[in-house]
């Protein structure tokens, strides 16, 4: 058992205001209230200091909609919420709905007073959270505040102020929490920064008696805070005799099961459960005392909340983020508009029946049952052809081995029912780092066929980028070879262990693994000839897999896929393919070596890195195409390059054997005719297909070879002055419709079950208008299909934004991308969305210009960026030549001037390096956003260093 914890003695202190000039803070929110204490005898009065909005409203002459009740964290005050005080009184102002916002300082903390509230023993703090969340409703109650209320936590304060929104249902109408946490498991440690603070002979010095604990959690901002801010939280913390409370607040932390204030904690964390309101989880990932298993927790006991984690912020989101926003954003969601007029004494308004009839972040799902539009689930010809000696699959390394449908079958029970003796359930999170072998595709299908969710993110995203990944995904646990289980171990990934391969005792046990994949067979085997089943299949609707973006437009986000999408993904191949039962599918993509057994089809991965696609040689894809006798080859452009590269290494037999191939494709980033010709030029019986897809829509669009040239030779005028899309600054969006000269990459058509719009943008780049197949007008690209994913992971407010302008009870998603449809209903991509370049005479994409100028002699490839403020931006080139570069330089007089020649319009600097940067999984995306921060740095006269 924990013992009290010494802390100096505290001495009685009135309330008092802040002082004026703090950075953000606006002293006409701030006042001082005198509340009675309940439950004490002798009229026990304190003085409370909290930042209210109303007063401004009242001015506004508007009615506010609710209150928003926000309670501080330790060792902060009120000041953190003075950027959500602004930002709603500024909202109001703007004739949005009117929202008072309540920011209290909590009794001995902030400019409240100070209560004498430590023990005269010196040891225990008297104010534990019963007592902090009576307060709280002591205020209220004073304040005469009636619902609807909408709660407002972080750290510390999340707890308090969800033991008020239990303890006051009839006002309650929504909770919002940031960074905090309701439980702690008895054999759970409490986060190290804690630890440190509450032990022996720490906790008085470190924060009652020395501002280390206050300094300490400024110092957890990202990125660092200013001066000025920095001042505004110390103001009510200057001497120790006013650092009483932070001391009070960690003594407090109920460590111990004896802990006074450990009953009220598990009171409340069982009592959220209850709570049937809207609810908003925002999260800072790196933050080090309430880490994202805290947040697991919450999302658990609150299942239909919505949660966005804000990747690169902390403990301090109000700081790191704009939580304020995001906030609004979201109440502006469950109190539309048209409800401003509303009683305010009303909690059964709309805000009060807003909530989410799914888990958290999803908005809609595949409800149809198996067999509706051909869909069957993913293991249905692992059930099917289970007595079958045919070929499922070929592993390819270290030397080909043969899998067969019945040996395949058979494992992947095997493999289910091993997972199920362990503890693997419906729902859990498996996290594969296993390369596309067997094992990965045997784990993969036993994993969704007991219900648990795979998640999948690639070692092509690099070592950091799959931690963020892995870590905010969660898994519980985690199946992976050797390379995987090192990083999961070294970088304290979350997940029990299990491995593909049996390691000596020492090594086991340095890597953490608990079980192999050989017993996991070995259990399931025994289960299964014992005549134990397999738990009931999964249903359409429940999720199977999150498949991580590569990251090339800013950390890697995780995709959420149900059953029934996914199947819904093999069902668009085989109608657009013919992909199925019988073909031989060479898959350089994982992706779709993981999706063969789900058709049908017969699959190989050739001999190559996958993490490396430019590791692909012409040899190692015709003895793949020898293994399986295959039919369809697929590969990314970045491993095609090295194909064409290598193909004067191929033999008379591999030249027979790539003429067997029937339909050859490349997808993944853009590849051009040229490239896509040489590839087919190998396998010259197949029709060459480049799909257009992304993580979030794998198969959208496609075109053949033939049909790119036939829609190069379509464009009547070529490109000129008007440069890849230009739309004028005072145009309104449509004006694109008359300019666009049909500059960008041909992706073709819609697929079978595909639909794709267009909303253009308007002169500052934003994707504003309605979603239409107007022709030639250039916006984002937005699609819908069956087989879209369901919704982002964690992800909230991304979420939110791909599916704006979706027609209510339909799924689109917008996609990033930016282009147009032609005439003949092609679709035509231009460039992503935050790469387009706003310049004083109008909207620039970027595609259009770099294939022109890669037109010219000796330039191989070509970045077009823009440089400077949105609405002034300058346009720059950044070019390959043929032979490469040696060094970094300004392009010779010559060569700028053929540039700005084939560009068209101004270009204010040509650059030629030795390399353009890509994105570390594809190897073929250029990074336009890295070349833009790297030409302002030359053109401000910074040094020449690599892009």
């Amino acid at each position: 058992m924990v013992g009290p914890r010494r802390l100096p003695i505290a001495t009685a202190a009135p309330a008092v205001l802040p002082p004026t000039g703090l950075s953000g803070l606006n002293p006409g929110w701030s006042r001082l209230i005198d509340v009675a204490e309940s439950g004490t005898a002798g009229g026990v009065t304190h003085g409370w200091h909290l930042l209210d909005n109303g007063p401004q409203l009242d001015a506004l002459g508007v009615l506010p909609v609710g209150t928003i009740l926000c309670v501080h964290g330790n060792p902060t005050w009120s000041y953190l919420w003075r950027g959500l005080l602004a930002s709603a009184t500024e909202a109001a102002a703007s004739g949005a709905p009117a929202w008072r916002v309540i920011a209290v300082d909590q009794l001995d903390m902030g400019f409240s007073a100070r209560t004498d509230s430590i023990a005269a023993t010196g040891r225990r703090a008297a104010r534990p959270l019963a007592r902090r969340v009576h307060d709280l409703g002591d205020l209220t109650d004073a304040l005469e505040l009636a619902g609807p209320v909408i709660t407002l936590g972080h750290d510390w304060g999340g707890v308090v102020s969800l033991g008020w929104a239990v303890d006051h249902p009839e006002m309650l109408a929504g909770v919002m929490l940031l960074n905090t946490a309701v439980h702690q498991s008895p054999g759970d440690s409490i986060p190290a920064p804690l630890r440190l603070a509450l032990g022996r002979g720490i906790l008085g010095p470190a924060t009652v008696a020395t501002p280390a604990f206050l300094a300490t959690t400024l110092a957890l901002a990202h990125p660092p805070l200013s001066a000025e801010v920095k001042r505004g939280y110390r103001a009510p913390y200057l001497t120790s005799a006013r650092r009483g409370g932070i001391g009070g607040f960690v003594a407090d932390i109920p460590v111990a099961l004896a802990h006074e204030s450990r009953f009220e904690l598990d009171r409340i964390a069982e009592a959220v459960r209850a709570l049937a309101v809207p609810t908003l989880l925002l999260w800072g990932p790196r933050d080090p005392i309430f880490s994202d298993r805290y947040l697991d927790d919450l999302v658990e006991r609150m299942p239909h909340a919505r949660v966005h984690r804000f990747e690169g912020a902390g403990h301090l989101l109000t700081e790191d983020a704009d939580y304020a926003a995001a906030a609004l954003l979201w109440l502006g969601d469950i109190v539309p508009a048209e409800n401003s007029d509303a009683d305010a004494d009303a909690p059964e308004s709309a805000v009060q029946s807003a909530i989410p009839e799914r888990a958290q972040g999803s908005m809609s799902g595949s409800e149809a049952a198996w067999g509706v539009d051909g869909t069957h689930p993913l293991w249905h010809y692992l059930d099917e052809l289970r007595d079958s000696d045919e070929t499922a699959l070929v592993d390819m390394q270290p030397a080909p081995r043969t899998v067969s449908w019945r040996l395949l079958s058979r494992r992947v029970r095997q493999i289910a029912a091993g997972l199920g003796h362990i503890g693997v359930r419906h729902g859990d999170r498996v996290s594969l780092l296993v390369p596309p072998s067997a094992d990965l595709t045997a784990v993969l299908y036993a994993c969704v066929r007991i219900g648990a969710i795979v998640v999948v993110a690639d070692a092509g995203l690099g070592l950091a980028g799959l931690t963020r990944a892995v870590r905010g995904a969660r898994p519980d646990f985690i199946i992976g070879a050797a390379p995987g289980l090192m990083a999961a171990r070294a970088l304290g990934w979350p997940g029990r262990t299990i491995s593909t391969a049996r390691y000596p005792a020492p090594m086991a046990r340095l890597l953490g693994v608990e079980h192999t994949l050989a017993e996991l067979i070995r259990l399931g085997q025994a289960r299964l000839a014992a005549g134990d089943e397999l738990p009931p299949e999964p249903a359409p609707s429940d999720t199977a897999a999150v498949l991580f973006t590569s990251g090339s437009t800013g950390p890697a986000k995780g995709v959420v896929y149900t059953h029934g999408q996914l199947s819904a993904v093999s069902r668009a191949l085989f109608l657009q393919y013919g992909v199925g039962v019988g073909t031989g599918l060479v898959a350089g993509f994982a992706p779709f070596a993981l999706l063969g057994p789900a058709l049908g089809a017969r699959s190989v991965t050739p001999d190559m890195d996958v993490t490396a696609p430019k590791t692909l040689t012409a040899t190692a894809v015709a003895a793949a195409v020898v293994a399986i006798d295959a039919t369809v080859v697929f590969l990314s452009p970045a491993a095609l390059v090295n194909v064409v590269a290598t193909a004067g290494a191929l033999t008379l037999a591999d030249h027979t054997a790539l003429a067997g191939v029937r339909r050859f494709l490349s997808a993944g980033a853009p590849i051009s005719a040229t490239l896509l010709g040489q590839a087919a030029a190998l396998m010259p019986a197949a029709t060459a297909h480049t799909p257009y897809g992304m993580t979030e829509g794998l198969l959208m669009a496609d075109i053949t070879l033939e049909g790119i040239r036939a829609a190069a030779a379509s464009v009547a005028t070529p490109p000129t002055a008007d440069t890849g899309t230009q739309i004028p600054a005072a145009s309104p969006p449509r004006a694109a419709a008359t300019m666009n000269p049909a500059g960008g990459v041909c992706v073709g058509g819609a697929t079978a079950t595909t639909r794709i719009r267009i909303s253009a943008l308007d002169p500052s780049g934003a994707s504003v208008g309605e979603l239409s197949e107007e022709p030639d007008v250039t916006g984002e690209i937005v699609v819908s299909a069956p087989h879209v994913k369901d919704h982002y992971d964690r992800l909230w407010l991304t979420e939110r934004a791909s599916r704006r302008g979706a027609v209510p009870g339909e799924r689109w998603h917008r996609t990033g991308d930016v282009g147009h449809l032609d005439r003949a209903g092609r679709l035509w991509v231009e460039g992503r969305l935050p790469h387009v370049i706003v310049t004083a005479d109008g909207v620039v994409t970027p595609v259009g210009p770099e294939q022109r100028i890669e037109t010219l002699p000796g330039v191989a490839r070509a970045a077009f960026v823009g440089v400077g403020p949105l609405g002034t931006q300058q346009q720059v080139a950044v070019i390959e030549t043929v032979p490469p570069a040696r060094r970094m330089h300004r392009a010779p007089e010559r060569l700028a001037t053929a540039v700005r020649v084939a560009v068209g319009s101004p270009v204010a600097a040509v650059f030629v390096v030795p390399g353009l940067p890509t994105d570390i999984r594809h190897n073929s995306k250029i990074d336009r956003r890295r070349l833009s921060r790297w030409a302002t740095g030359i053109l401000s006269g910074g040094r020449w260093v690599k892009p």
